[in-house]
């Protein structure tokens, strides 16, 4: 074993063209494995191997089964990389024929990176019934709006039917309350019809709490390393080829044998590793050897809280060879512009001097003393382009880890959303949305879990009172368990045909198609672009060129009406888009266009697009 089959899943149990079922086990420190399939009340002894694995071929188990290993003739377990668990985490592990699935993509070419328009949704939330089936209803919503992929939250196994998704225990298997693995397969292969890549958001940073048995099969966590979710999973300990093998050939089964397009790495800064090859490059160097397989393109897309460019440089230039990353740094300076407050590590950030820099720049800290950090931080990303990262106004993260939830919707005024929409959209980076900001949503995205076992949940409710005990006064963080929070997070689809939400519906349509048509806003090239601020005035200019086409961006961030002149010539400055035009709800139209200088009175909190080139 520990040679990763790119063509094929290993691990588990898999089956061949003959119907019969392959068992691979990886258990190094017991001394006996069995499997025992339940509809024959049978049990079956494993062969050992080399380097902790245990095998078997066997025609006693068909695809449906369900099953369990016992390990040393005590226990039983479900399988560690079951592909469905219809009882939930405690139930028994149903086989099944990943490869069995009658794809019609075959035609489907992945989007360049730098074309993708990505929204963010949770399975759970996004639609009333919270399920594959019932979100294939609404992508061609999503493709009326311009988005070009989804980015689905995790999705692997977890206790109950409510979860964020990031305390999933069994990483290769699809939720069963969502509809399990086919309904996943068929989505994808929906969405590719439409036209839309699919993201897939996983966890290779820690296990959830509930249902998690990997210790009693092997050692998947380390002492070594402490990470806020406890031991650390173990990629550079003693035995640890068979757990990066694990995360290998969860990678490719998502792109290989689910056809996603690219995933998500939750905080791989979480990820604890000092071998020679680090686990990421690892990871993008099978994937590329599958990408020259199938001939598909795959992407791999980093959550990291580390200013390093060693993670998203390429391999052959010393990195680890991550596609993009999201860069959180942009999404706080962009909130403590929008007058926000500056609490926690929002005080490290300027409002629109650090937004400016992070237009230019990319980090806003690049080798700066951090006052929240107590250290200076980050490196320099001039030679990164402007598709390596990723922003947005706000993800499920920087919403549903307040302590109530609020969204944009609910902290900032009308005119600031479109605002803050636009200075994303406008960025030389990829654009992300969180579910229902198109809009406007005005429920809550609450945190919520549906823990079965009662000290895990009352312990999770504790939890969260504790970490928001200084908030009281602003009210009681709502209850984690409670099905009400959940429900409460869902979106609700009737506002879209409500004013004022229509209108801003509208408004993002029309952002998302000027990202599309303008060269000077489509093509990422952070070469060509200056950007200049006014401290006094809240103030942003923005300029972004492209051959002959110069695109300038105003930003006003005050709650003032500011006079601007900006010095760059052109016969005409043709109007793109005005925030503040009464045909977006706002407060006064400014002028279709404007000759020579751009010199204009700008609308409080509004953001406008001029052009030199307009057809």
């Amino acid at each position: 074993m520990n040679n990763v089959n790119i063509a094929t899943r290993i691990i588990g149990v898999n089956f061949d063209k003959k119907g019969q079922a392959n068992v691979v086990l990886w258990a190094p420190e017991v001394q006996q494995a069995e499997i025992v399939i339940l509809s024959l009340d049978q049990s079956i002894p494993l062969v050992r191997k080399e380097h902790g694995y245990w095998t078997l071929t066997t025609n006693a188990l068909k695809a449906g089964e369900l099953y369990r290993f016992i390990l040393d003739g005590n226990e039983q377990f479900p399988d560690p990389v079951s592909l469905s668990q219809p009882d939930g985490v405690h139930g028994a592990s149903q086989a099944m024929d990943i490869t069995s699935f009658e794809w019609s993509d075959q035609n489907w070419k992945n989007h360049p990176l730098k074309n993708f328009i990505i929204y963010e949704l949770h399975t759970g939330t996004f639609t009333t019934k919270g399920t594959f089936a019932c979100l294939e209803d609404k992508l061609d919503y999503l493709i009326d709006l311009g988005v070009t992929a989804i980015e689905i939250m995790p999705v692997a196994q977890f206790s109950g039917d409510r979860n964020w998704g990031y305390d999933g225990v069994f990483p290769f298997c699809v939720q069963n309350s969502y509809g399990g693995a086919e309904s996943l397969q068929h989505l994808v292969d929906t969405c590719h019809d439409k036209g839309l890549a699919v993201i897939l958001d996983v966890v290779f940073n820690h296990i959830g709490p509930e249902g998690n048995h990997l210790e009693s099969f092997g050692p998947y966590f380390t002492d070594k390393y402490h990470t806020p979710w406890g031991n650390a999973i173990n990629f550079d300990d003693s035995w640890c080829d068979g757990v990066r093998q694990f995360y290998i050939e969860n990678t490719l089964m998502w792109f290989r044998d689910f056809h996603i397009d690219a995933l998500r790495m939750d905080a791989v800064h979480a990820i604890k590793d000092f071998s020679p090859v680090h686990i990421l490059k690892e990871i993008k160097e099978h994937v590329d050897q599958l990408m020259q397989e199938t001939g598909r393109r795959y992407y791999l897309i980093a959550e990291l809280d580390l200013n390093d460019t060693r993670f998203i440089n390429a391999i052959d230039k010393g990195g680890y060879g991550m596609d993009s990353q999201w860069i959180d740094e942009f999404h706080h300076a962009l909130r403590v512009s929008s007058g926000q407050e500056r609490s926690g590590y929002y005080s490290d950030f300027d409002g629109i001097t650090s937004l400016a820099k992070s237009f230019q720049d990319a980090y806003v800290y690049d080798g700066q003393y951090s006052d929240h950090r107590k250290k200076r931080f980050g490196i320099k990303a001039s030679d990164n382009p402007g598709q390596q990262f990723v922003v947005f106004s706000q993800n499920h993260d920087q919403v549903g880890n307040r302590m109530l939830g609020e969204r944009t919707s609910e902290l900032v005024s009308p005119e600031m959303q479109k605002l803050l929409a636009g200075a994303v959209f406008i960025s030389p980076y990829i654009p992300m949305l969180f579910m229902g900001e198109e809009y406007g949503e005005t429920n809550r995205f609450q945190y919520f879990v549906s823990h079965t076992d009662p000290e895990l949940a009352e312990a999770v409710r504790k939890g969260r009172k504790k970490e928001f005990e200084a908030f009281h006064r602003e009210g009681q963080a709502p209850d984690p368990m409670g099905e009400e929070t959940f429900i409460n997070s869902k979106l609700q689809w009737e506002l879209t045909d409500k004013e004022t939400h229509k209108t801003l519906l509208s408004y993002y349509t029309k952002l998302i198609e000027i990202r599309k048509q303008q060269p000077a806003i489509h093509v990422l090239n952070r070469k060509e672009l200056s950007v200049e601020c006014n401290v006094e005035q809240k103030i942003i200019i923005l300029h972004r060129q492209y051959k002959i086409q110069d695109i300038i961006c105003l930003m006003n961030f005050s709650r003032k009406a500011q006079q601007i002149r900006v010095p760059v010539y052109a016969p005409v400055w043709s109007k793109l888009l005005a925030s503040s035009d009464k045909k977006w709800n706002g407060p006064t139209d400014l002028p279709e266009s404007v000759s020579e200088e751009l010199s204009l009175v700008l609308p409080p909190e509004s953001f406008t697009i001029y052009t030199n080139m307009y057809e």
